[in-house]
């Protein structure tokens, strides 16, 4: 059952959508009703936050099982004593699920409100407190120590500084200000550090600041399967395309045990800085981390041998990770979706040439995993038929583990080929709620199941490449 509004788009990026998740394949498949259905449910669920928060455990430094127990008690303590279980996953052996509870209906408003931007809004829903930099308004005599109700200005049209705001606005729970009205929009400059403490969200899920910073990295379940299915091994040599800010990258970089190379690129100097902070405070040594467009990233004339970054010679690499700049729509919780349709149909060609680039960089019998965290058919199953198209000594190949559902129909593609691919579907469970008498009333295995699936929208596909031609 909703609880926000479902995501809006513009108008044409809805028209288009709209005709993706009524394709005439999809139809002839499953019915108008049952296409109109699905697509009508993923538009819910994406306003939502999934159903649990993902945690991937550094397993280069800890066990699963010590982090499980350090986070459970960091847990009680943040939900003064609320027995929220913390689950390992069956097949993901290095993740921990946390249950979100919520949304809570029956919190109390109050008077005094302040309003953050939609970023900062979608972060309180996934566990954050409020910071400073995120703070848009509030109302006009609010004082450090007061309680506050907070709401998301979803579509971006609240002043900064106003004294209220009489537009689109989502709550999110209450909190407690850290600061005053006047330290909140000093003239001195924009202050940083937190600016409320949320203590009743409307989803309850616990805050990851500062909390085991070595031994966790908040991940999203489907980032975490892609790792798995390129399944790296100590000692190969593996190219992370598009790598900030190095979830990826440092996962990696534990599933080969911190032995061999791991290069991590990303065009952006400061996500490439970020990628190395990342790898220093997990303490793995085999990334190295370089400025670079990928579009860029092969040589066609020799080397020096010395040379360490890109470009890089052709059959550089033994596994390929494309984790492909994409439209984002999959990402939740999103109420507002603000890209135009020119933004959103601009990703494909970029992706090509991407991936382009990935093949020619990958030896014989080296793998290639390409993923995006959106939903559409022109950046995922099309670009699949594209591929296979275009490449003929690339291979569709099984992954495991297979946890997502099969690859949408649309793009041509054979029921055998979209069996191979995963794609991450959120309007594959019904939207429902979790309060602490559900979740204690649940076997381990369906919240298992429910976490499977009610996650971030994302696609995979592997491919082998199988002579060098």
């Amino acid at each position: 059952m909703s609880f926000f509004p479902k995501i809006a788009f513009q108008y044409e990026v809805e028209e288009y959508l709209t005709k993706v998740f009524r394709n005439n394949e999809l139809i002839t498949a499953l019915g108008a009703r049952e296409a109109e259905n699905k697509y009508q449910s993923l538009l819910s669920h994406l306003s939502h936050p999934p159903a649990f928060t993902t945690v991937r455990v550094n397993t280069h430094l800890a066990s699963v099982k010590h982090v499980k127990k350090l986070l459970f008690e960091e847990i009680q303590k943040q939900f003064k004593g609320l027995r929220v279980p913390v689950l390992e996953h069956p097949k993901l052996q290095d993740i921990l699920l946390i249950p979100v509870i919520g949304p809570r209906r029956d919190l109390k408003k109050h008077a005094s409100e302040v309003i953050v931007g939609a970023q900062c809004g979608y972060a309180v829903l996934r566990g954050a407190h409020v910071y400073v930099p995120g703070i848009v308004s509030t109302s006009r005599f609010v004082k450090a120590g007061d309680m506050v109700s907070v709401y998301s200005d979803i579509e971006g049209k609240c002043k900064r500084g106003a004294k209220e705001f009489d537009g689109v606005k989502v709550f999110l729970g209450n909190g407690i200000s850290e600061l005053s009205r006047s330290e909140i929009f000093s003239s001195s400059g924009p202050l940083k550090g937190l600016g409320i403490r949320m203590v009743e969200p409307v989803y309850l899920s616990p805050s990851f600041d500062n909390v085991l910073p070595s031994n966790l990295f908040l991940q999203n379940l489907p980032s975490v399967v892609v790792s798995h299915i390129l399944d790296p091994q100590p000692g190969e040599k593996i190219l992370d395309m598009c790598a900030a800010p190095g979830g990826k990258t440092t996962h990696l970089a534990t599933l080969m045990h911190d032995q061999g190379e791991v290069i991590a690129m990303d065009k952006t100097a400061n996500k490439v800085k970020k990628i190395k902070q990342n790898a220093e405070l997990l303490q793995l040594n085999c990334i190295k981390a370089f400025c670079c467009d990928g579009t860029k990233a092969i040589s066609v004339e020799k080397r020096e041998t010395k040379q360490e970054g890109p470009p890089f010679l052709p059959e550089s690499f033994d596994r390929i990770l494309l984790d492909a700049p994409c439209s984002g729509m999959g990402q939740r919780p999103n109420m507002a979706y603000a890209s135009t349709l020119k933004e959103v149909t601009s990703y494909q060609p970029l992706q090509r040439k991407l991936f382009t680039v990935a093949v020619r960089l990958l030896k014989p019998g080296g793998v290639l995993v390409y993923s995006t965290c959106t939903i559409t058919l022109s950046e995922n199953e099309e670009q699949v038929a594209w591929a296979l198209k275009t490449f003929p000594c690339l291979q569709l190949h099984p992954q495991e583990p297979h946890i997502g559902g099969e690859g949408m129909k649309g793009a041509g593609l054979s029921l055998d080929q979209l069996k191979l691919l995963q794609r991450f579907d959120p309007s594959a469970v019904t939207l429902q709620g979790m309060d602490i008498n559900s979740l204690q009333d649940s076997r381990e295995d369906d919240l298992i199941s429910l976490a499977n699936k009610d996650c971030i929208g994302f696609f995979i596909a592997k491919f082998i490449k199988s002579n060098s031609k």
